[in-house]
């Protein structure tokens, strides 16, 4: 209860604030935070080498890479994800589009090395079977996930239903999800490219209405990355590597609180209290302070994530 009243005196100054703001100077306030934080970033463009060499990203024109360390302050400092190993290698990005613009979306890249993933269950497995087991799975989980601080979720159904290219040895494929306290469903677009030692993970998180853009970008985001010589799928040698416990199905069906989808909790609410707390300055952040003070009940941000 007092998560949800903090979260409610936030949002209220907030939208206070933004209203008064329409007439004095702290929309340009904003703005200049914004921009700040933005131009704090430095992308790269053409050819990234990804962590141990393991696979290389070769980007067109018209994306944007954001390396691992920049990435993860994104996720932690400003979309307020709880940090773990490995949560990042980088963000693919549009070039047009920023982590704080309005209806931005990112590509996520991990890489899994949980060793040679079989691929002989690929034409045998029934997603509709699958996703009925994975909605009990969500539901199950929804109580550690309401502990650690987290909204409860349920999983809709298949936004894409998963496909397996046997050639390329990529399966994606993306959940419609729904979190108790937002009014929009969130899209989580999962992509797992198959090599010697583990996959490669690329994870999209957007609002519902933008799944035709993340599924125009799946082609030309699959081509970027390649794994490297000695890394590849055909590079398997079954006399010195690991076969994988997971199959085409499992990878399919892994859990939502697990590593390489755990920032699909990610919210847009998160990322506009973030801006506002990075300006913690502003007469806006001492108005939300002022009223926190004012109220005995009421907790920090930082209180709230941690639970």
């Amino acid at each position: 209860m007092k998560k949800l009243q903090f979260l409610t005196a936030v949002l209220w100054c907030m939208s206070s604030a933004l209203l008064n703001a329409q007439n004095n100077t702290d929309t340009a306030q904003l703005k200049m935070m914004i921009d700040s934080i933005e131009k704090s970033f430095t992308y790269q463009h053409g050819t990234v080498q990804l962590k141990d060499s393991v696979a290389t990203v070769v980007l067109p024109e018209g994306y944007k890479y954001l390396d691992a360390e920049q990435a993860k302050k994104v996720l932690v400092d400003l979309w307020h994800n709880p940090a773990s190993e490995d949560m990042t290698l980088g963000f693919i990005m549009p070039q047009s589009t920023s982590v704080l613009s309005e209806n931005t979306y990112v590509f996520n890249v991990q890489y899994d090395k949980i060793g040679y993933v079989k691929d002989d269950d690929a034409d045998d497995i029934n997603y509709d079977e699958l996703l009925a087991e994975m909605q009990k799975d969500v539901e199950t989980e929804n109580e550690e996930r309401v502990k650690m601080g987290y909204p409860s979720a349920s999983l809709v159904g298949w936004a894409a239903k998963p496909f397996y290219d046997k050639d390329k040895k990529v399966l994606h494929w993306a959940k419609e999800i729904r979190f108790s306290e937002e009014e929009a469903n969130t899209l989580n677009y999962n992509v797992r490219i198959l090599g010697r030692k583990g996959v490669l993970v690329l994870n999209a998180i957007a609002p519902m209405e933008q799944l035709s853009a993340v599924q125009g970008d799946i082609p030309q985001v699959v081509q970027m990355l390649e794994f490297n010589e000695g890394f590849r799928y055909s590079d398997f040698d079954s006399k010195v590597d690991d076969v994988a416990a997971w199959t085409i199905g499992g990878l399919v069906a892994g859990k939502l609180l697990a590593k390489a989808g755990f920032f699909a909790i990610l919210l847009k609410f998160w990322k506009v209290i973030a801006i506002f707390v990075v300006g913690i300055g502003t007469k806006i952040w001492r108005t939300i302070q002022n009223k926190k003070s004012s109220t005995p009940e009421l907790q920090s941000s930082d209180e709230v994530a941690e639970k």
